[in-house]
This record gives C-alpha cells, sequence and structure tokens, in this order.
C-alpha cells in the first residue's frame, strides 16, 4: 500500500499536486474527493484539512495541505528526481522565491484582475499590481528554458500551473514567452500523465 495519499478533486487546484507526484516517481494513491458533492465541507474531510479545500497529501501520519507548501515538501522529502535545491546552495533562495510568488503574488493578481477590483493602495496588496507580477514573472520565464536555467524544479510546477490556469480562463494575456515556457512544459512526460488522469477520473 501506497504510502503517500491525495486528497483530490478532478480537476482542480490539487491538479497541481497531482503533477508533482507524477514528477516525484514516487507511488501514490488517489482519494477522490467531490466538491459538487459537498465532499469537502463534511467532517471526514475538514479532519484532514480545516480550510474544506483540495488538496490534502498524506504521507504516513503526516498531512500537508496547501499546494506550494506539497511541492516543497515532495521535492525535499523525495529528492531522487532533483526537483529542490538543496539547502545550503546560494540558488535556493530564488528557487524558495518563485515556489512561493505563485500562491501569494501570481494567483491573487490574476483573480483581482478578473474580477475588476483593482484601484486599492498598492501598498497594501502584497502582489503589488497585476501588470508588475506578469513583468517579472515574464523577465524570468524569457531566460529560460526553465526559472532557475536549464534545471526544472518544484517551483516551475507551481508558476507553470497558475500560467497554463491564466491562460486557459484567459486571465493573462498570451505573451510569447508565457505560450512559449508553458508549451515546454507540456512535453513533460509526468504533466502528460497527469492530465491524463484527470481526464479519465473526471470523465468516471
Amino acid at each position: 500500500m501506497s504510502q503517500l495519499t491525495l486528497y483530490h478533486a478532478a480537476p482542480s487546484r490539487s491538479s497541481v499536486a497531482l503533477w508533482m507526484l507524477e514528477e516525484t516517481g514516487e507511488p501514490y494513491e488517489i482519494k477522490l474527493v467531490s466538491i459538487k458533492a459537498g465532499e469537502t465541507r463534511q467532517p471526514a474531510h475538514l479532519a484532514i484539512n480545516p480550510m474544506g479545500k483540495v488538496p490534502a497529501l498524506k504521507d504516513g501520519d503526516t498531512v500537508i495541505t496547501e499546494c506550494a507548501a506539497i511541492c516543497c515538501y515532495l521535492a525535499d522529502t523525495y529528492p531522487k528526481n532533483g526537483l529542490s535545491v538543496p539547502i545550503g546552495q546560494p540558488a535556493r533562495g530564488i528557487y524558495l522565491k518563485w515556489l512561493f510568488f505563485g500562491p501569494s503574488c501570481l494567483e491573487p493578481a490574476m483573480i483581482e484582475h478578473s474580477l475588476k477590483r483593482e484601484g486599492g493602495s498598492r501598498s497594501m496588496l502584497g502582489w503589488g499590481d497585476y501588470d508588475t507580477v506578469l513583468d517579472v514573472v515574464t523577465n524570468a520565464i524569457a531566460k529560460g528554458p526553465y526559472l532557475l536555467g536549464d534545471k526544472f524544479t518544484a517551483a516551475d510546477v507551481i508558476i507553470g500551473s497558475g500560467l497554463r490556469w491564466g491562460m486557459m480562463f484567459d486571465l493573462i494575456p498570451k505573451r510569447s514567452e508565457i505560450v512559449a515556457y508553458v508549451s515546454r512544459l507540456e512535453q513533460r512526460p509526468a504533466l502528460k500523465r497527469a492530465t491524463e488522469k484527470d481526464t479519465q477520473l473526471a470523465a468516471a
């Protein structure tokens, strides 16, 4: 029996964790949770994730929630595929910055932009403003092929997932740098496997 269990709704934000699990190459199990049926708000799931959301990852007796935390945990705990930057290496700081830039800057900036709620004080917002967020990401991926140059990491799973989602729902412009970066990511066998699993799970 696999030690790793992903609490997953297909497709959803937990698809990010599914991709990351495929990148690790470790065996895992999926426990499907229906958002439409309200299962994320039931006591059984709230005991796993009190936020009533997915994903949640269980590794033995350890439960991790939040996509970036799950990706960071998996990369550090299961290092055989080199998805992290080890502690002590200078590039780890850059790696961590991008790993957490996704949920703290990229995603909220896209959501606020889609809700047309811009106009507040820039200094009050952790992400500053939508245009700056996009410019910072675009400049980073333009140097490519990945955020840390030739090395693909969990940070690319987080930022790449955000950009894929943003393009899917027209929340970001299809800049040539973004399109090229996402296209490179979509050639990764792990992402192809995760996408196929999501398609099958959603159909079932």
